[in-house]
């Protein structure tokens, strides 16, 4: 009989716990939904099986751009991503101090301990309301940059004891796809979005509330439309051309604060944006309104067509990866 061991790893101010039994995994991997301790906040995360993930679009796809070729297939492991884009409510207990009533919980139970967690760092107060009127309660949080997606990941990690970060544009596309190799999860009729999507055909000129159109076939909503959503990697407009793009769980690690990608297209865009193989780069334009001197690492005034969604990988990374993905380096300054 094997003995069951466990630890505990510590990185950047983050606890979390590890469970090393062989095959735990496999017995474990189930969605589930996660509540914030201290609060009546939760979000739903869906099991994504591992497997060959074939990303890019065929060059006779209607829309199809030069960056989204050729296609090719990446080995995926396992992984959990939210059920929806992340909203105002689950983001806003992390920017605003105020609400500590609602996540003032010191300690926070992983596998029946109790952890004391540290305190990550809030975002700068925004100077005007970020939803710009289109809703909150339910609604897509939106406007923050990778930066600040990528804390509140951290923040999210702390809190709960679990490994959360952004999806890899592979992960994104793999989950996007749901089994599909075309255009849309749903197939090539675009005729068909409106049953699926929210874009600028029938939003209103506006994001809406999250889960209100049909989910992809394996249960995840708004995969194309509402909000784009932010991914962990750098955008290189020749990354598919590349041989690093092919490896076993391929990300296109940042060198560079621009641009990083964005995946699903949002409610301002034409359907050809909402496909599963479109790329979108970030650019500096996004904050071009912010008054803060300098523009702040925190907010996109003029990106309220981007949000995001979290994932949380299977196999545990290790510290050294985990430190990698949490990193803030010199040029995201």
């Amino acid at each position: 009989m094997e003995t069951k061991k466990t630890g505990w790893a510590f990185f950047t101010g983050i606890i979390f716990f590890i469970s090393v039994v062989p095959g735990v995994y496999a017995q474990t991997f189930a969605s589930y939904t996660e509540t914030v301790p201290g609060t009546k906040i939760h979000f739903d995360m869906v099991a994504i099986k591992g497997g060959t993930a074939t990303i890019g679009s065929p060059e006779k796809e209607p829309g199809r751009k030069n960056d989204e070729g050729p296609v090719h297939s990446v080995a995926l492991d396992p992984f959990w991503i939210g059920k929806y884009e992340i909203t105002w409510e689950q983001y806003e207990l992390f920017v605003y101090p105020a609400i500590e009533k609602e996540r003032n919980a010191k300690t926070t139970t992983v596998n029946k301990k109790q952890v004391i967690v540290d305190a990550v760092t809030s975002p700068t107060p925004p100077f005007t309301d970020m939803s710009f009127g289109m809703g909150k309660t339910g609604y897509p949080a939106v406007n923050m940059t990778q930066y600040a997606a990528l804390a509140y990941c951290k923040w999210l990690t702390e809190k709960t004891g679990h490994f959360y970060r952004l999806p890899t544009e592979a992960e994104w596309e793999y989950a996007c796809r749901a089994g599909s190799n075309q255009a849309y999860s749903f197939g090539n009729d675009k005729s068909q979005l409106t049953e699926y999507a929210w874009y600028s055909k029938n939003s209103n000129e506006k994001y809406q509330k999250v889960g209100t159109k049909r989910p992809n076939a394996w249960g995840l909503y708004d995969m194309h439309g509402n909000v784009a959503e932010w991914t962990l990697d750098q955008y290189f407009p020749d990354f598919y051309s590349r041989a690093e793009s092919t490896k076993s769980n391929a990300w296109a690690q940042p060198k560079t604060l621009y641009p990083r990608v964005v995946k699903g297209g949002s409610w301002d865009d034409d359907a050809e944006a909402l496909r599963c193989a479109a790329r979108l780069p970030s650019k500096a334009s996004w904050k071009q309104r912010d008054p803060q001197i300098p523009k702040s690492d925190w907010w996109n005034t003029d990106a309220s067509f981007v949000g995001f969604r979290i994932v949380r990988p299977l196999k545990q990374p290790s510290t050294e990866e985990i430190t990698r993905y949490f990193a803030r380096q010199p040029q995201d300054l």
